[in-house]
């Protein structure tokens, strides 16, 4: 759709987008650049140990899809075609894996294996906690599809007497195929991004090794090869999660209509169904709860000089990324809205993918960037994070931008306002529910965020994330009880925003 505009304001909306796409893609041109000069100057060279960290990296990303799509897609079709007792409770309870780090799953793992005797390292107990970490991706976009999908042939099914089992595997399963595809492709970016459950379980991993050859090896020649492959890899990710989208889309309209068919579970069926959706979030918050609890009495040796400070730095941090990358995801969406071209709207597009970029990768194109300028680490931290969650709240402001009138638009234009004036009357009104919840996600989201925190941050500049996974790393864990609890509170409040919309995917359930 394409609102009349004034030409001076469509001039401004136009200059204003491409200024803010430009800044959320430069670091990666950056970095390609500089990949490109390297490889004029010399080869770009890889270490010993980079075929172990590109096998860890696959070995855990082919791991975690098997696991998390096992879990993801029977959790996915148990709670939207199966009725038992406590379903609603457990559909919600799916989104709590979000709150928990993936490093401090594995610290809290870590420290009560040693005090029982049990070794939780390697690859094995990596798979572990990324599954439980990640399966609510393949989840959500699975009960999207079994909810809307195929419901005249399970129908049929059903009057068949065909059971829910057998129903799932002939019928459900390959219309939902695309959309779990979909949220494994989701599954693996996190994978890849992936730094301190890795580093903790002593897995090889990409991310880790960008950090070691940078920072501890002064490779960056090495460090740019091990992000060129990283990105190799987040590309094929992308395509593969965007190829998937459109077939899950076009499947769903062709077979679509009626109302939800559903099996009704009793006795051992709807115990196990039970069971099968309970464990996992009981276990990914569960066991960060049980550690803490038996660490109560140790409370007091968290409570340090620079605990209060750290929370304020880590509080101010995230709010201003939260307001830069909202605003930024409103000029991107506004200008979708307005603008018809299409070059623009394939540079909103790759703007928004700053969330498929691995946090180290994106820590070393700013690095780069920032480099010649001297601009300081606090601001390069400011713009990766803004740069990596622009997704966040660009797609929740461009599902709600599309279900405006486009009437609302054309009256307000036809009156004499600009889009300004239009965004400021018409749509802001409108988009505070949106821009609300991409502003909590955005701001937990940076609370928990790593990888991109640990390369970038000043030097004696710490944040909750930082503290948790050094503390973990030195066995001080009883010392990082207060700043994980923060973490875990933050990232169930993102977890409860995100309640009406999974109510909303299967409301007629």
């Amino acid at each position: 759709m394409r609102i009349p505009m004034l030409s001076g304001s469509r001039s401004v909306l136009i200059a204003l987008t491409i200024i803010v796409a430009l800044l959320a893609v430069w670091p990666m041109l950056h970095l390609l650049a500089e990949a490109f000069r390297s490889t004029g100057d010399r080869a770009l060279s890889l270490s010993a140990d980079s075929g172990r960290q590109i096998s860890g990296t696959l070995q855990l990303l082919i791991g975690t899809a098997a696991a998390g799509s096992l879990i993801g897609t029977a959790n996915g079709w148990l709670l939207s075609n199966c009725r038992f007792p406590g379903r609603r409770l457990l559909r919600i309870a799916q989104l709590v894996p979000l709150a928990t780090p993936a490093y401090l799953l594995s610290a809290t793992l870590v420290d009560l294996g040693s005090r029982n005797g049990w070794r939780i390292h390697g690859l094995g107990w990596g798979i572990v906690v990324m599954a439980l970490s990640t399966y609510p991706y393949i989840f959500l976009l699975s009960t999207e599809s079994f909810s809307v999908a195929g419901r005249r042939q399970l129908e049929a099914c059903r009057s068949l007497g065909v059971g829910p089992w057998q129903a799932f595997a002939k019928v459900a399963f390959p219309i939902a195929l695309p959309a779990i595809g979909a949220g494994i492709a989701l599954l693996g970016m996190e994978v890849v991004n992936e730094l301190g459950a890795v580093e903790l379980l002593g897995i090889p991993s990409l991310s880790a090794g960008i950090l070691e050859a940078w920072q501890a090896n002064n490779n960056p020649s090495g460090a740019i090869a091990l992000a060129l492959i990283t990105l190799l890899i987040v590309l094929v990710l992308v395509a593969a999660e965007r190829q998937l989208r459109q077939r899950s889309r076009r499947w769903s309209d062709g077979v679509g209509g009626g109302g939800i068919t559903q099996w009704h579970l009793h006795g051992p069926r709807a115990l196990a169904a039970q069971l099968l959706a309970v464990i996992p979030p009981v276990l990914s918050l569960g066991v960060p709860l049980a550690w803490g609890m038996l660490n109560l009495d140790q409370i007091n040796q968290g409570l340090t000089d620079d605990l209060l400070p750290m929370i304020v730095r880590s509080f101010l941090l995230a709010l201003a990324a939260a307001l830069l990358a909202v605003l930024a995801a409103l000029m991107l969406a506004i200008a979708k809205r307005w603008i018809a071209a299409r070059w623009l709207k394939g540079l909103t597009f790759v703007a928004g993918m700053g969330y498929a970029i691995p946090g180290t990768v994106l820590a070393l194109g700013l690095l780069f960037t920032g480099a010649p300028w001297q601009i300081g680490p606090l601001f390069l931290l400011l713009w990766g994070y803004s740069d990596r969650f622009l997704a966040v709240s660009k797609g929740g402001l461009d599902a709600a931008l599309e279900r405006i009138n486009p009437s609302l638009d054309e009256a307000a234009t036809g009156i004499g306002l600009n889009w300004i004036q239009v965004l400021k009357q018409v749509h802001l009104p409108l988009l505070r529910g949106p821009m609300t919840v991409g502003l909590l996600l955005v701001f937990v989201d940076t609370v928990k965020e790593l990888p991109l925190t640990f390369a970038l941050r000043p030097f004696d500049f710490d944040t909750l994330s930082v503290r948790v996974f050094q503390y973990a790393g030195d066995e001080r864990l009883a010392e990082a009880l207060l700043p994980a609890l923060m973490i875990l509170i933050l990232g169930l409040v993102a977890s409860i925003a995100l309640v009406p919309s999974l109510d909303q995917a299967t409301s007629k359930s």
